[in-house]
């Protein structure tokens, strides 16, 4: 079957460190696109995130997104599982605190419902979902970094919640490592690689 040629891609994110992530890991993965986001849509508005999990927030992203622009679309949803909070704060991720948005608020907010539990009770997770959406595939793929909620935040790079979540492999917070380091492991890592093989699959660039 002959590939499709794929030129633009729309990567329906307002989140500028989630965009650059993006853009890092296709380009090590030899995926040479022009990539847009909403910011370069001016009449674009994001729907409401109302899906009950991962999936179906980016599903709901995806198809609003490419229903929009007509061009070959990703979205993603992801986020933060605890598991003694019993996956909290999941699709609430980013509006943990009071729906506001701001993670040095959702971040004290998670500490404090954490703040007795040892760190063996400390488990989590970081899950991504991605969603691919044209006029021929609406396709899925994620990724997911397992790892601790450390007791305090600890570097500065990165966003979200990666400060205060802990890989013993590294001794670190993934707010510790270099980007070169986290876009090697991250869960939207293993989402992009696997959503790259399939590019490369059904597409020419």
């Amino acid at each position: 079957m002959k590939k499709s040629y794929l030129k633009t891609l729309f990567i329906a994110t307002e989140n500028i460190g989630k965009l650059n992530e993006f853009k890092d890991i296709l380009s090590s993965l030899n995926i040479k696109l022009d990539i847009i986001s909403i910011k370069d849509l001016k009449d674009y508005r994001p729907p409401e995130e109302s899906g009950k999990t991962f999936y179906e927030n980016a599903l709901i992203k995806a198809r609003n997104a490419y229903e929009f622009s007509k061009i070959p679309t990703i979205a993603d949803d992801s986020g933060l599982e605890v598991n003694c909070l019993n996956g909290l704060p999941g699709v609430l991720s980013k509006r943990f605190y009071n729906n506001s948005g701001n993670f040095d608020k959702n971040i004290e907010k998670l500490l404090n419902l954490l703040k007795d539990e040892p760190f063996e009770k400390r488990k989590a997770r970081f899950k991504c979902v991605l969603v691919y959406k044209d006029n021929l595939y609406e396709e899925v793929f994620e990724g997911s970094l397992e790892g601790y909620i450390w007791f305090e935040k600890r570097g500065k790079n990165g966003f979200g919640y990666d400060p205060i979540f802990y890989l013993p492999e590294y001794n670190k917070t993934v707010g510790e490592l270099e980007s070169k380091e986290k876009n090697k492991i991250s869960h939207r890592y293993q989402a992009i690689s696997k959503f790259a093989e399939f590019l490369k699959i059904n597409f020419s660039f």
